[in-house]
């Protein structure tokens, strides 16, 4: 797929992610909740590539499914991830004050509405699936079951927990490190693609497909981060640059240096493309992953 094809593609999957949210989300009206109101929107508008619910978006049209199946679900997906996104942003945590090129959501609406804020875009989620009216209630269950374990202890929050973890250590070796970027970064981008399979009713062959692609390009995506955070223009990249070297955390770029770990991340954006060879009308997605291996931001 030549570029500007995928970039319209792209913003067309982005606009739809975007307009679903619009209309699922509680209306910005006065009410006593508002200042809680006003940080969800914040975070939630604040941008980002939207690449777990798009992810999920086209694996549902690879499998046979539309799109009334799915974005409920993938959208419900970005709110979980705009939520780790905001507690991985405190003083507690990694205490960065900017994200996506503006002041994180602690920083704009202090530490206990965007704690607040944070614990909202995990429960709506559920809620948003459950809601859907365009699958069975067997594939409701199996989306939220997707969700929770990829947020959870072997996920998002386990991952963040070995991050900080390991921050002090000087012995982390990288099968370590793999381990948990699977859980911190992988775990959602797997949720993605599996849950755009099971939104569309796919077999176990093709789930397994998606989920051997995802977490080859889970780990190149942290790679490609990783490097970012150390090469990357600041106002591109949307958040302070060597942050990972002031916060002593254990990256690629710490372990193998740059060079090497451009290399592993091309190698697993190589095999994540083959793998999308066993999938029908798959040219977008092999377009988007070679995307993310080149990304500036």
């Amino acid at each position: 797929m030549m570029q500007d094809a995928m970039n319209v593609r792209m913003q067309a999957d982005i606009k739809l992610i975007e307009d679903t949210m619009s209309a699922l989300l509680p209306p910005r009206t006065d009410c006593a909740q508002r200042k809680l109101v006003d940080a969800i929107y914040y975070s939630l508008e604040a941008g980002g590539k939207r690449i777990r619910p798009m992810l999920a978006v086209e694996f549902c049209r690879i499998c046979g499914g539309t799109d009334d199946m799915v974005l409920p679900a993938a959208c419900a997906l970005e709110l979980y991830h705009t939520s780790t996104l905001i507690h991985d942003d405190l003083p507690e945590m990694d205490n960065d004050v900017l994200r996506r090129g503006k002041p994180s959501c602690h920083i704009a609406y202090g530490t206990a509405t965007a704690l607040l804020a944070g614990d909202t875009l995990m429960m709506l989620p559920f809620a948003w699936i459950a809601n859907t009216e365009t699958i069975d209630d067997t594939r409701k269950i199996a989306l939220v079951r997707e969700l929770a374990e990829a947020g959870g202890l072997y996920g998002a929050c386990g991952g963040q927990q070995i991050d900080l973890q390991n921050e002090n250590r000087t012995d982390v070796t990288a099968e370590e490190l793999e381990e948990m970027y699977s859980y911190k970064t992988g775990a959602l981008l797997v949720a993605g693609c599996r849950m755009g399979c099971i939104a569309a009713g796919a077999d176990e062959t093709t789930i397994a497909i998606a989920e051997s692609y995802a977490k080859k390009i889970g780990l190149a995506f942290q790679i490609v981060d990783d490097i970012l955070d150390v090469t990357a223009d600041e106002k591109a990249l949307g958040k302070p640059v060597g942050s990972d070297v002031e916060q002593n955390k254990n990256t690629f770029v710490s372990l193998y240096g740059i060079e090497q770990a451009k290399e592993k991340a091309r190698l697993l954006t190589e095999e994540a493309v083959s793998l999308l060879s066993k999938l029908p009308d798959s040219e977008f997605l092999r377009a988007l992953t070679e995307f993310l291996l080149t990304r500036q931001f």
